[in-house]
């Protein structure tokens, strides 16, 4: 999001304008040492007018209104209370926030969207025995055991749990990942990206619940979830999928026999990693070309690569998930020196599933009628697998960090 070239006259102005008024005073007024630390501290905003004395104290600040503008600027960006209600920009409280004549959105700039979303992913983590709640460092409630909570109050314990993922300020919205339109369009503008979910969240303990509860290989135990992260694709992306959506609704009825949407179900799916997207909070996508994990992320599955790397499809030429995670955990691997594995949960449109047991690698579609194919467990299949034939019927929606 870029700001109005109206705007951009207005602060471009300014800036010469300060350049042709305060070009004399540096060589005459602040070419004094002495004068200058009488001046006002607020630095670069006024530092013009001397420090207000009472008679018997020197202040630091001319005025009221350049105090508490320094006592703002103390504040990490993006952080003040008040800087949601305000006019300016959320992050940098001093441009006016953007308004595109239908909506205004938190902040003025593109910049200042992505610099405020990268200062929440790389916030400290709360001290430990302190309230989870973002910018809380209040003392955690005792529990009965003695032991420490996670939250200072039961109002903080609700914002902890349904934050907003875009500005990590105030309650999401039901069935949203965010808590206000402006929020969710600004990070569908941004997209695509991931936004690290935080462990109280109920969205983390949803993944990391269908993480656990899905591992059915019983040889090897399932590991811990560490980090989860919401996947925000592009625009393309999402209306590729929402229209794909429709389509298979409207010829199946699903919702009107209790089923989601053109029977949209979450499924996993394990792929390469070639860098260290989603470890200890590193949201960067790579550059690589071959890295199978940022490549989906970045713009979602392409049937064209299908059995590239395995050499062949037990159903044909398809997108493969399942709702095993541990069989997914199979095909999750690294070619990169890292202590986590990463797999995604995706969004799928099932549809009309076709049921087959037995191998049919010649697919190319599903079969006449049908807009899926669902490997049950059983005859040459040991778990489930669920295969779309279309790009349109998949996108990512999670990428969960978890040890080996």
């Amino acid at each position: 999001m870029s700001a109005p070239a109206s705007l951009e006259l207005r602060v471009t102005g300014r800036v010469a304008l300060q350049t042709v008024f305060l070009a004399p005073l540096a060589s005459s007024m602040f070419s004094s040492a002495s004068l200058l630390s009488n001046l006002c501290e607020v630095n670069p905003n006024c530092q013009l007018r001397p420090r207000f004395s009472d008679g018997s104290k020197t202040h630091p600040y001319c005025s009221k209104s350049c105090a508490n503008q320094a006592k703002l600027s103390t504040q990490p960006p993006g952080l003040s209370a008040s800087n949601s209600q305000s006019a300016n920009c959320d992050f940098c409280g001093v441009r006016p926030k953007f308004v595109d004549g239908k909506q205004t959105h938190p902040f003025c700039s593109r910049s200042c969207s992505k610099n405020a979303m990268a200062q929440n992913s790389l916030r400290k983590p709360n001290v430990k025995g302190t309230c989870r709640a973002p910018g809380c460092q209040k003392p955690a409630h005792a529990n009965a055991n003695g032991t420490s909570g996670s939250y200072c109050s039961l109002s903080h314990k609700t914002l902890g749990e349904t934050i907003c993922l875009m500005c990590k300020q105030a309650p999401k919205q039901p069935q949203s990942h965010f808590c206000r339109a402006a929020c969710a369009y600004d990070a569908e503008k941004n997209g695509p990206m991931i936004l690290e979910i935080p462990a109280g969240h109920v969205t983390f303990k949803s993944v990391a619940d269908q993480f656990k509860a899905s591992w059915r290989h019983t040889e090897k135990d399932c590991p811990p979830v560490r980090r989860v992260y919401k996947i925000v694709a592009t625009r393309a992306t999402q209306a590729s999928y929402k229209a794909y959506q429709r389509t298979v609704e409207n010829a199946g009825h699903f919702v009107a026999s209790g089923r989601s949407p053109g029977n949209e179900n979450r499924r996993w799916h394990g792929t390469q990693r070639e860098c260290n997207l989603g470890d200890k909070g590193n949201a960067q996508f790579c550059a690589s070309t071959n890295c199978s994990l940022c490549c989906i992320i970045q713009s979602s599955f392409d049937i064209s690569l299908s059995g590239a790397k395995t050499g062949w499809g037990r159903f044909g030429k398809g997108i493969y998930t399942s709702s095993t995670s541990s069989k997914s955990d199979d095909y999750s691997y690294n070619d990169c020196s890292s202590l986590f594995k990463a797999i995604l949960l995706n969004k799928v449109i099932v549809g009309e599933g076709c049921k087959l047991t037995h191998d049919s690698p010649l697919l190319t579609a599903p079969p006449a009628g049908y807009d899926s194919v669902l490997g049950e467990k059983g005859g040459s299949l040991n778990y489930d697998e669920l295969v779309v034939y279309t790009n349109a019927a998949i996108q990512p929606s999670f990428l969960v960090i978890y040890e080996p």
